[in-house]
C-alpha cells in the first residue's frame, strides 16, 4: 500500500508543480542590439540549451539554468563577428558559453508576465540581472519573451572602445519543449 501511494504521491507532485522544458535552439531567439558610431548594429546568438522549470501557478518553483554558445555570434558581417570573438570582446577560446541561472522569479502586476532575478555570466563577470518577461503555454510548449539592458563595460566586453556604446539591449523570444 505504501508503494502506491509513493507512486500517487510522485505523479502528483510532477502534475502539480514544475514541468521541465528544454529550449528549442532552431525556433528561439536570442538577440542583441547595441550602437556602434551612432548606428544601431544587431545580432544574435545560436546553441541555447538548458532546463528550464516553469510552474504557472505557482512562479516561485520555477527555475531557469540556460546557455548560449557565445560563438556563435552573428552580425551578419564575418569579419566583425571573428572580432567580436577575440579576447577584447567575448573572448570564445576561454569563455565559450554565456550563461543565465535564476536566482528568484515573481508574478508581475500584468497577467501572464513574471519578474525573473538572477545571474548572468559573460566572460568570466558575473553580475545580477532581474528584468520581466511575458509566458505562455500550450501543450507541451512554453514560450518566453522579454528584453533586458545591461552595460557591456560591466562585462569587460569590448575594453574601452570610444564608438560602441556602453549600454545594449538584449531582446529573448524562447520555445521550449518538455
Amino acid at each position: 500500500m505504501r508503494f502506491f501511494l509513493s507512486i500517487f504521491f510522485v505523479a502528483l507532485y510532477s502534475v502539480v508543480y514544475a514541468q521541465v522544458y528544454a529550449p528549442d535552439d532552431v525556433t528561439s531567439k536570442v538577440s542583441f542590439r547595441i550602437k556602434n558610431f551612432g548606428s544601431t548594429v544587431d545580432g544574435r546568438f545560436k546553441g541555447l540549451k538548458g532546463n528550464i522549470s516553469f510552474d504557472a501557478s505557482n512562479l516561485s518553483n520555477t527555475l531557469f539554468d540556460v546557455t548560449i554558445n557565445a560563438a556563435t555570434i552573428d552580425t551578419g558581417i564575418g569579419m566583425r563577428d571573428n572580432h567580436l570573438r577575440k579576447p577584447d570582446y567575448f573572448g570564445v577560446a576561454n569563455f565559450p558559453t554565456i550563461r543565465f541561472v535564476s536566482t528568484k522569479v515573481e508574478k508581475s502586476v500584468k497577467a501572464s508576465e513574471a519578474i525573473v532575478t538572477g545571474k548572468l555570466t559573460i566572460k568570466k563577470t558575473t553580475k545580477e540581472i532581474s528584468f520581466p518577461f511575458r509566458y505562455s503555454e500550450a501543450g507541451s510548449v512554453l514560450q518566453l519573451t522579454g528584453e533586458f539592458k545591461i552595460n557591456r563595460r560591466d562585462f569587460d566586453v569590448g575594453g574601452n572602445s570610444i564608438s560602441l556604446a556602453d549600454e545594449l539591449i538584449v531582446v529573448l523570444v524562447v520555445r521550449a519543449s518538455r
